[in-house]
């Protein structure tokens, strides 16, 4: 099966969050409670989870599933839909239209399909191995800045929450030509739209990363870890136009 296969199933998916989502967007009301970790979850996080495990019971039985609310069920194919019903929740709960919904497809432990859609934006993005990345219907590549000089730098907390920036970050900042904190799934995308070159985040899960990953390195751009490696297991988020990449993670290197 042929990794653009899945983009209809995951489209259908994300046509049926961005609609759950937008219902509770800004609506009074809505029940927010905090998780082990301190993180927010809403009514609308469990609600798209909830819908996309019966999606799947109900088209892809043999489909396992990783989300960020409930967690792994095991499947009897070497493949899962890995879901993070809204990326972004903080933003969601303040009435900010910085968060989406992220959907993707993992065989035999890669990443082969993958999209982003963010309601409040009107945008949304995917990719296939092997077919190239799109916001809407328009491909999306990734930049051809060479130098850390003329790159503009995505970047999320720089407080002492979600543990704070990483070791290094101060340094490549002086280096830039320019940054900007959008955080999130959307500095990513602004990296695979070639609206910049750098987008950093230091704690992130399987959900977090794993359509953001396919997306990037189909725009032609890298996706790995603050340590260099290629996973989304790795707990943390690199990406870039792929040329500044090394310096990138030379720079952000504990001393």
């Amino acid at each position: 099966m042929s990794p653009a296969h899945w983009l209809p199933f995951l489209t259908e998916l994300a046509d049926r969050a961005d609609e759950l989502a937008l219902r509770w967007f800004r609506a009074a009301g809505l029940r927010v409670a905090d998780k082990a970790d301190r993180s927010p979850v809403t009514e609308a996080d469990q609600a798209i989870e909830a819908m996309a495990r019966k999606l799947v019971h109900e088209h892809h039985p043999q489909l396992g599933v990783l989300g960020e609310e409930e967690g792994e069920a095991v499947g009897t194919a070497p493949t899962r839909l890995i879901i993070d019903p809204i990326d972004g929740t903080r933003n969601f709960v303040r009435g900010i239209p910085v968060f989406a919904t992220l959907v993707a497809i993992e065989t035999g432990g890669e990443v082969v399909a993958g999209v982003a859609s963010a309601p409040a934006l009107r945008a949304r993005w995917h990719a296939a191995r092997g077919s190239g990345a799109f916001r809407g219907g328009q491909r999306i590549r990734v930049s051809r800045v060479e130098s850390l000089e003329r790159a503009m730098l995505f970047h999320g907390n720089l407080g002492p929450g979600e543990a704070g920036p990483p070791s290094g970050l101060d340094g490549l900042i002086d280096r830039v030509e320019r940054t900007r904190g959008f955080g999130d799934f959307y500095q990513h995308m602004l990296v695979a739209e070639g609206a910049g070159e750098i987008a950093v985040d230091p704690v992130m899960h399987p959900w977090d990363i794993a359509a953001l990953q396919v997306i990037v390195e189909e725009a032609g751009g890298r996706a790995t870890s603050l340590g260099g490696e290629r996973s989304i297991y790795a707990t943390s988020l690199v990406t870039s136009n792929g040329l500044l990449q090394d310096a990138i993670l030379q720079a952000l290197r504990p001393s």
